[in-house]
């Protein structure tokens, strides 16, 4: 069993390639990256929710075979915690439980508002992009 770690924790070297999410109650962003290259590729945003959100990303982890997820956990700007703050750290905890990979969380403020001024044409996959390039960052 995986523990849910931050992503200031050491990471394997193995760990070389990941699935990114950035977590919202109707849509959830997603994103594919490696070690190697530090760069993270929009893939299409998930528009489901419950169960069906679990399945596509059953599907996601089958086809992509990532080493381990990455999670964006939203705060307010002074970092005190809100209901989204909450939200996608049970996301994160769920994705622990139902498929057995390490789970890595960031801090993901400004991330939408960064996908937005990179000129994303898909806001919530961009911003998983932004959390994915930037806990590469925090690996190197």
């Amino acid at each position: 069993m995986t523990v849910l770690e931050a992503a200031s924790a050491a990471v394997p070297s193995a760990q070389q390639s990941f699935l990114a999410f950035d977590f919202g109650p109707k849509r959830t962003g997603v994103a594919t990256g490696n070690r190697l290259l530090a760069h993270a590729q929009p893939r299409p945003t998930l528009r489901v929710e419950g169960d069906a959100r679990f399945a596509a990303i059953a599907r996601l982890i089958a086809e992509w075979q990532p080493d381990a997820l990455v999670v964006g956990i939203p705060c307010h700007p002074d970092g005190a915690p809100h209901e989204m703050t909450r939200a996608a750290t049970r996301f994160a905890r769920q994705l622990d439980g139902r498929f057995g990979l390490p789970v890595y969380t960031v801090d993901e403020r400004y991330s939408t508002t960064e996908a937005h001024a990179a000129g994303a044409r898909d806001a919530d996959a961009g911003a998983a992009c932004v959390i994915l390039e930037q806990f590469l960052r925090q690996l190197s």
